[in-house]
């Protein structure tokens, strides 16, 4: 059974659930949002990007950002997925990663956009 984030009760007063898919981009939107030390058992898991947004953005600061992403997806999710693209933009005063990725498990490819 594969949770669904954030957790919640289904119509019939169940815990909701995910379907493999939903479950992946769930567990990388998890890993971007939250921040380290934020977990009390894995106090260095997570990217911390919606932190980031009150950085001056500049083209360092997206690559520095994009590496972090990478890094962190690949060292929490490495064995779900594989990460193909990933693209790390400023757009007024969000950022907006993009990713590119397949799903080990499946093969299936998958996009996902999310934003601070």
């Amino acid at each position: 059974m594969q949770i669904a984030f954030p957790f919640t009760l289904d119509q019939d007063g169940e815990i909701a659930t995910a379907d493999h898919d939903a479950h992946i981009r769930q567990m990388i939107e998890q890993v971007l949002f939250t921040n380290p030390g934020e977990r009390v058992n894995r106090p260095d898991f997570g990217c911390g990007i919606d932190t980031m947004v009150f950085e001056p953005l500049s083209g360092e600061m997206v690559a520095v950002t994009q590496a972090l992403v990478r890094a962190n997806l690949v060292k929490w999710l490495g064995n779900l997925i594989q990460v193909e693209q990933l693209a790390v933009e400023a757009v007024e005063s969000r950022l907006v990663v993009s990713i590119g990725y397949v799903v080990l498990a499946t093969g299936a490819r998958q996009n996902g956009t999310f934003s601070t």
